[in-house]
């Protein structure tokens, strides 16, 4: 007598139960219309990643192209800029007027005035770090907006160059990521359309987010470099890396590269 031999479809078989007609094809067009979606937030993502990125890139290349122009007492316009950008791309240089006028700008030559209070967002000058690669234009508050296109000066903090305390912050994984490689005794220069100061690196620590201390007055002229912590970190970091620095002494403003 042969054996009946079971298929595993049919109900019963081995505790199985028989496949609905079709379940199989409904399942992979609920797969394919899952990956579609997938791949459309991805895209999304990608495509939010790269407006943020393009527009703290361009903001950044104009304001380094206007704050230039302004130190060289040359007019600064979207024209202006572009035509710069196609000599960049050429290999061609801007003129410089002759004789230059970097050392008109020191600001020992220059009488104390009283100016007005500066509007958030509005751009004061450059920090530069040239041992890290570090290079970026500087306005005014810490509001998102302002740290999502350049470093951010802490407003009540006295300004880069006069007595007190100058506080600047910046966001560990964009302008301020090379930080992380900053050495006691380094530059950090600040140019701003009144002159050009360099500090000298005396401390670097990592402190609580409470910590106010760092950005407390002081007598002499000092700058404060404030970022998150861990670099690394996925999320927000829950602590706070602090650079501080001395004033070394008065400079004149560099001309670019171009220049």
């Amino acid at each position: 007598m042969t054996p009946r031999i079971e298929k595993a479809s049919e109900p019963g078989a081995h505790g199985g139960a028989r496949l609905r007609p079709g379940f199989l094809k409904r399942y992979g067009r609920a797969l394919r219309w899952l990956e579609i979606v997938c791949w459309c937030v991805a895209a999304v993502a990608l495509g939010a990643y790269a407006l943020v990125y393009l527009d703290r890139s361009l903001y950044q290349a104009y304001q380094q192209w206007s704050f230039q122009q302004a130190l060289e007492r040359k007019p600064a316009n979207v024209p202006g800029f572009l035509a710069h950008i196609v000599r960049s791309g050429t290999g061609a240089r801007d003129s410089a007027e002759p004789g230059g006028t970097f050392g008109e700008l020191h600001p020992a030559s220059k009488p104390a005035v009283t100016k007005p209070p500066l509007k958030p967002g509005s751009p004061i000058g450059r920090i530069e770090i040239e041992r890290v690669g570090l290079q970026a234009i500087i306005v005014e508050s810490t509001t998102p907006e302002a740290l999502r296109r350049a470093v951010g000066h802490v407003e009540g903090t006295a300004l880069p160059g006069e007595d007190g305390n100058a506080a600047l912050a910046g966001h560990r994984d964009t302008f301020f990521r090379g930080l992380r490689d900053v050495r006691l005794n380094d530059i950090i220069r600040i140019d701003t359309l009144d002159g050009s100061w360099e500090y000298r690196v005396e401390s670097i620590r990592v402190v609580d987010p409470e910590n106010v201390e760092v950005l407390k007055a002081s007598a002499s002229p000092m700058l404060t470099l404030v970022t998150c912590y861990p670099f690394n970190a996925v999320g927000p970091a829950p602590r706070r890396y602090i650079v501080q620095a001395g004033k070394a002494r008065i400079t004149k403003p560099k001309p670019s590269p171009g220049s």
